[in-house]
């Protein structure tokens, strides 16, 4: 019999949102698909806790994925199925913010925990089924930032980490909600990939170009506009090849409309995160954050669309376990 009390009393794990910006080959011309850039955010998150009960049960959140991560973890790690999980919070599904990824990883790394194992994180990714084409969520939830993962190969489990930069702390990313759209998932995410033509080499040249020679040393040295520039050139290179898949460069007619008036006042770094419909605007600062939030928001008053302010968030999820008597 499993001895409790050496084992936490309960386990909280809480998980950032996460934007993809972009892939950079889809056409695995050099022998390893997608690689991905993305960046973790402040201010929106999935929190979750798992606490003694008799036996099993799942509260605050549908029941069946929750139960499916317990039940992969329970075969590969042999953990007992015992436990109260309860999803305190949750990033809104289906909205290009990554929370399929961040409440596997929060519901997984907290069970364990909670049962006294503690695995590495992508070792619960690849067991829960996570990172089969990005590998941002996964590096999000490890340490957040500004992440670039090198993409699948032929023995590839889990996309690796390739870079990671702190992100100025005064830059602000401006989001566009769109309530009543949802992106493509599942069964219909699979089937556009699988309809897709070929992503062109010369265009995954010049994204890995644009990247490595000036969208990262932007970055390092807080060039707000350059980085802005090749931000922009990921997200059309993108929104363009998705583009049939989804009704056009971005999922929702309105958040389109929204970024056009954004890029009518000179903004650059602007897009869609995944397959949307949230959409993005990079600005310089909190000041300016704020004031076109404002704007937008008037300009948009009776469009059904939400906007939020968030912060770049350059440290990985929160994990916080407590024991009695304390660990």
């Amino acid at each position: 019999m499993v001895d409790r009390a050496r084992f936490p009393v309960t386990v909280q794990v809480q998980a950032a949102a996460r934007l993809h910006l972009g892939f950079l080959d889809l056409g695995a011309h050099l022998g390893r698909s997608y690689g991905s850039v993305g960046v973790a955010l402040e201010g929106i998150a999935t929190r979750v806790q798992v606490s003694a009960a008799d036996g099993f049960r799942v509260s605050g959140y549908e029941d069946r994925p929750v139960r499916l991560v317990v039940e992969r973890l329970r075969a590969a790690l042999g953990l007992p199925l015992s436990g109260h999980v309860h999803v305190q919070a949750a990033i809104r599904p289906h909205a290009g913010l990554g929370s399929g990824t961040q409440l596997a990883l929060a519901v997984g790394v907290a069970f364990c925990r909670f049962h006294g194992c503690d695995p590495d994180v992508r070792r619960v990714a690849g067991i829960v089924g996570r990172g089969r084409r990005s590998g941002i969520g996964i590096a999000a939830f490890e340490q957040g930032g500004f992440l670039v993962d090198g993409g699948r190969g032929e023995a590839t489990v889990t996309p690796p980490l390739i870079a990671r930069f702190v992100v100025p702390s005064q830059w602000r990313w401006l989001l566009i909600f769109d309530p009543g759209a949802e992106g493509l998932s599942g069964s219909r995410e699979r089937a556009a990939f699988a309809q897709l033509p070929r992503f062109s080499r010369s265009v995954a040249a010049d994204l890995c170009h644009r990247l490595l020679i000036q969208g990262l040393p932007a970055l390092a040295e807080g060039d707000y506009r350059g980085f802005c520039e090749v931000l922009a050139a990921i997200q059309q290179a993108n929104g363009d090849y998705f583009a049939p898949a989804q009704g056009g460069r971005y999922t929702s007619p309105r958040v389109a409309e929204a970024l056009a008036w954004l890029q009518r006042r000179r903004w650059v770094g602007l897009g869609q995160s995944s397959w949307g419909p949230t959409g993005f605007c990079l600005l310089p600062d909190p000041e300016t954050a704020a004031r076109e939030s404002r704007a937008l928001a008037a300009a948009f008053a009776a469009s059904g669309l939400r906007f939020q302010v968030v912060a770049s968030r350059n440290r990985g999820a929160e994990i916080l376990a407590r024991c009695d008597p304390p660990c």
